[in-house]
């Protein structure tokens, strides 16, 4: 199964080629310093949650985790713990996991299938689906008050592009045609992600900032050395073309397999854009919280949330893959094939990258660390960090 053909300003592929013979990437104009206190101050913290994930939509969960009338997720958002509930008429509804009586979370389990109404467990209040307010126990003697206003608080929710988006706030509102802009709107479009399926969820909580987990999945600087035994021997470091789109970049690096390709190609002739796609890697950096890759057969969604303190951090890492059916494989083969990719994934994400990022924490948190430079190779750390500081300092979707 090959990355599907984008329908809007088509990828760069013989940039990628040039930069392939040449052993270059591309690059911004300047170097970007980063002061480290943005990994360890409360205060900055305090900013992200409320000017970034409190105003701008993440994706929180793929379409097929809600795959029927009364699935539901839970979460623990920056800002709130949420619970998401697929409708009857097949909408979506994302909800504060909060009862309105004494704040008891109405759904403690992560997944599952509700038959007809949330209840809280502490003194039986129950709500809707929809968050309404369905009964109170015991009402005679509780006393009266206004049933429609104590439903469960709505956070605005969209359902899109396969995706369930989320902002993480009540008072916000949510306008995703603004925020992933005209191209990135319309590249997500194309790729028909609603028709694949989430095959493997994992959650990690890890003492690391954010964005020193994010950062980690956006640079294709580092594989040489972190990744010496596993990626690297497939994807080559430091080779890559980036399209800036403002808040959201798509990057893609080359494979090995497309430089043997090169090398064994007569002189005189050239790749077709056809071969040249089945051994690349495109990648999306999706403002605020976000690494969405595509791989020649599959697509790995990494999504990065502040913890409690600046010093921790939860990763969800989803694994979203063609169907059953679309795949044509018995389902043995199709199982065992994603578990097997699924364990890839631990391999070099759980137990290659998170070490670093966890000594990256302790290091940042020395007082004496200096300002941090991200080279002009780093161009999607680049924009991640210029667009992040952007949504600190007020300048909003």
């Amino acid at each position: 199964m090959n990355p599907p053909v984008l329908q809007t300003r088509p990828p760069d592929l013989r940039r990628l080629v040039d930069h392939l013979q040449r052993r270059s990437t591309d690059q911004v104009p300047e170097q970007l310093a980063v002061d480290p206190s943005i990994y360890r101050d409360p205060e900055f913290a305090a900013a992200e949650r409320e000017r970034v994930f409190g105003r701008v939509p993440v994706i929180a969960c793929h379409t097929t985790e809600l795959p029927e009338f009364g699935s539901f997720i839970t979460m623990r958002l920056p800002n709130n713990e949420a619970v998401i509930v697929r409708q009857e008429d097949g909408s979506v509804r994302a909800m504060v996991n909060s009862c309105r009586h004494r704040g008891s979370m109405v759904e403690t389990a992560e997944r599952g299938t509700c038959p007809r109404r949330l209840q809280c467990p502490y003194h039986g209040w129950s709500y809707n689906l929809d968050g309404s307010l369905r009964s109170a126990t015991h009402e005679v003697s509780f006393g009266e008050f206004d049933h429609i206003a104590t439903g469960l608080v709505q956070l605005p929710v969209e359902e899109r592009h396969g995706y369930v988006w989320v902002v993480d706030n009540p008072q916000a509102t949510l306008d995703l045609d603004a925020w992933l802009g005209p191209e990135m709107n319309a590249i997500l479009g194309s790729y028909g992600i609603e028709k694949y399926v989430c095959a493997h969820k994992g959650s990690f909580d890890e003492p690391a900032n954010w964005k020193v987990m994010q950062d980690a999945f956006l640079d294709g600087y580092h594989i040489q050395f972190v990744h010496r035994e596993t990626a690297a021997k497939m994807t080559y470091t430091n080779i890559l073309t980036l399209d800036d789109y403002g808040r959201h970049t798509r990057f893609m690096s080359p494979r090995k397999k497309l430089g043997k390709l090169l090398e064994d190609l007569p002189e005189g002739s050239e790749l077709s854009e056809e071969q040249i796609r089945r051994y690349i890697n495109i990648s999306h950096g999706l403002l605020p919280n976000a690494t969405m890759l595509f791989l020649p057969d599959h697509i790995q969604l990494l999504s990065f949330y502040p913890g409690a303190d600046p010093g921790h951090c939860r990763m969800e890492i989803r694994l979203i893959v063609p169907s059953l059916e679309d795949s044509g494989w018995d389902e043995q083969r199709w199982q065992e094939t994603w578990d097997r990719n699924w364990q890839i994934n631990m391999d070099i994400l759980r137990d290659e990258d998170f070490p670093i990022a966890r000594n990256t924490q302790r290091a940042v948190s020395s007082t004496g660390a200096g300002p941090l430079l991200i080279g002009r190779n780093e161009v999607a750390n680049y924009v991640f960090h210029r667009e992040i500081r952007r949504l600190v300092d007020g300048e909003n979707a």
